[in-house]
């Protein structure tokens, strides 16, 4: 019988390909920041900002028009690095699942902890990698060159966020298995699903009493004895002490039955 896979590998498994689903959209969406009060165009025009795109949009037509070109923008310190960290965030997090899956082994009796805590250390990396373009873009938000006035954070910076906290959780779940005192479950044979560890049985104390045994009783001489404590012996059965009882004297009573002289 194929034993439960323990909480933590599912929970690492789980939760790492939610966070890479959001630090791609993060990445390849541009609105990492929303730009709007622009000079010279519609007071409904609005530009999103993103790592490797801008788009210009308006409320009234729900129009996008992206390619946009900003030199300065993407020549500032935080945009390379940024989309270096977060393509390796998500090749890394790619790796660390597949290692981690290694591990898991769904199709065997009994995961590796090793293996599955290689990947975490992986993908928790991974979540680093992804946070720390996102946390910097967030502290300059506003210090970033921008052509209007009303500056905003994107849905890709909380989406990022979302992301990386979910890899760094997934990646310390699985690292945290590869520690024998925090495994709440483990094989006790390969017939039983996990488990939870029973203590031992401590042994038993000696007696330290000693039983004093009794000395064996001759049946014979009981038989032979005449006396005894009892109110009658088996010789006074013998004698018929015990007699009949007598006989209750019933009165005779005389029916006359017709004779044929009477008749």
């Amino acid at each position: 019988t194929k034993m439960r896979t323990p909480a933590l590998m599912i929970f690492g498994l789980v939760l790492s390909p939610c966070g890479w689903i959001l630090d791609l959209t993060a990445t390849v969406a541009p609105d990492w920041r929303e730009i709007r009060s622009i000079p010279g165009v519609a007071t409904d025009t609005f530009l999103q900002q993103g790592i490797w795109d801008i788009c210009q949009g308006s409320d009234s037509s729900r129009t996008i028009a992206c390619n946009q070109q900003d030199t300065t923008y993407f020549q500032n310190a935080v945009i390379n690095p940024a989309k270096g960290l977060m393509v390796a965030s998500l090749l890394v997090t790619l790796v660390g699942l597949g290692v981690a899956a290694a591990g898991v082994r769904c199709w065997t009796d009994r995961p590796s902890w090793l293996i599955a805590g290689l990947g975490g250390i992986l993908i928790f990396l991974s979540g680093v990698m992804c946070l720390i373009p996102i946390a910097w873009y967030t502290a300059i938000l506003n210090q970033i060159p921008a052509s209007g006035t009303s500056i905003s954070a994107g849905y890709c910076l909380i989406l990022g966020y979302i992301g990386a906290i979910m890899e760094i959780l997934a990646g310390a779940a699985l690292v945290i298995g590869m520690f024998p005192p925090c495994h709440r479950w483990e094989q006790r044979d390969t017939r039983d699903s996990w488990s939870p560890r029973i203590p031992a049985e401590p042994p038993p104390k000696a007696n330290n009493h000693r039983v004093r045994s009794r000395p064996p009783i001759d049946i014979a001489s009981i038989t032979t004895r005449s006396d005894s404590s009892v109110p009658y012996r088996r010789d006074s059965l013998d004698d018929g002490d015990f007699r009949a009882p007598k006989k209750m004297n019933r009165p005779h009573v005389v029916r006359n039955h017709p004779a044929d002289a009477d008749l």
